[in-house]
């Protein structure tokens, strides 16, 4: 990591401060920038998150990704923690904390309904800020890709009925134009463009290609911290009006992200998996579609809802939160590869003399 990115949790710090004050102070022209958005995907963020993964995505080679295949165990570990543990344990930690724990703090007629914006939290797995998180702790890029692909799937038919089953309803109303838009904005528009970039520039030598790497990488960070100032900046208001509520909330958030990373880090672990593939593992086990949980919390529940507001408070810790999983995986690498299971395969795997 380069000077700048070693103190990352410092400007992310500073970004959270500067968002929350220029949401407070300018609150019109940060409601003016929410509104540009389609299908309740925000363009502005949009924009900025092309910026953060393009970079990204022009290093992967589309020509390698069969080889993703070697990796089933860390496959197999992630869909296992998104689909079969995730949003279950989330509902648990919200019946436990705020339906019973945090209740007598908490406005009586919302508690069912901030339970229920946790648990749409939970049931969407990130896509696009994945590739950051996997970037940070030199992930296997093509795994990575992979498995963002194989969730996006998934949720196009896992979502509704995981919803319906956890909140007891008949019916889910999934916002479709929510979720495709995302799809489209977030994951297929910037593999376009990165993949045609890389072509060009592989036209003119791989030196050329790695020159512009180069170049491009402080964007990504710069689009990070500044998506952090948005995402402050809309709810600035809101952080100001309520902070008990909001912290109340985050403690079940925090407690999911850091259990199901965990999980997913130790189940790679013990399976013989690759670091570089645990990484991506445990941070998409752990990270939130939260444009897609938001959509949806207004759709069932209202703009005004609890439920909205529980799935804001996912959006506005997942950025920080995250930096700090990507901390812990990055420095406990040394006590990973030690793992029995780990260092077996990788002498498999090595090639012989």
């Amino acid at each position: 990591m380069n000077r700048f990115e070693r103190y990352l949790t410092l400007w992310v710090l500073l970004c959270i401060v500067a968002g929350v004050a220029l949401g407070h102070f300018f609150a019109p022209f940060f409601q003016m920038v929410g509104r540009a958005e389609v299908a309740h995907v925000n363009l502005p963020v949009a924009v900025l998150i092309w910026l953060m993964i393009i970079p990204m995505l022009a290093k992967i080679d589309f020509a390698a990704l069969g080889q993703v295949r070697r990796h089933w165990r860390g496959v197999g570990v992630t869909l296992g923690v998104n689909w079969l543990v995730k949003p279950f344990s989330m509902a648990l930690l919200g019946w436990v904390f705020i339906g019973w724990l945090f209740r007598p703090y908490l406005p009586a007629g919302q508690v069912e309904s901030y339970i229920a914006g946790l648990i749409l939290l939970a049931a969407a797995p990130c896509t696009a800020m994945v590739f950051v998180w996997s970037n940070l702790t030199d992930g296997e890029p093509h795994f990575t890709l992979s498995q963002v692909a194989v969730n996006d799937a998934i949720m196009l038919v896992a979502f509704a009925p995981v919803v319906a089953l956890l909140l007891g309803l008949s019916s889910i109303v999934v916002p479709w134009s929510t979720l495709l838009a995302s799809v489209g904005l977030y994951i297929v528009a910037p593999v376009l463009i990165a993949q045609l970039v890389r072509r060009l520039l592989l036209r003119r030598g791989a030196e050329t290609l790695e020159r512009a790497l180069r170049v491009m990488a402080p964007a990504s960070m710069t689009a990070l911290l500044a998506t952090l100032v948005l995402l402050f900046g809309f709810q600035g208001e809101q952080i100001l009006a309520q902070p008990l509520v909001i912290a109340l909330l985050a403690v079940p958030i925090l407690i999911q992200v850091y259990f199901n990373a965990g999980l997913a880090y130790w189940l790679n672990r013990v399976t013989g998996e690759a670091h570089c593939v645990a990484a991506p593992s445990a941070l998409i086990g752990a990270s939130n579609f939260f444009e897609l949980a938001v959509a949806a919390a207004i759709s069932l529940f209202g703009f005004q809802s609890g439920a909205a507001l529980a799935t804001v408070v996912g959006v506005l810790i997942e950025v920080p939160v995250m930096l700090t999983v990507v901390a812990i995986v990055n420095r406990s690498r040394g006590w990973y590869d030690r793992g029995s299971a780990v260092r077996r395969l990788n002498n498999q795997r090595a090639p012989t003399p």
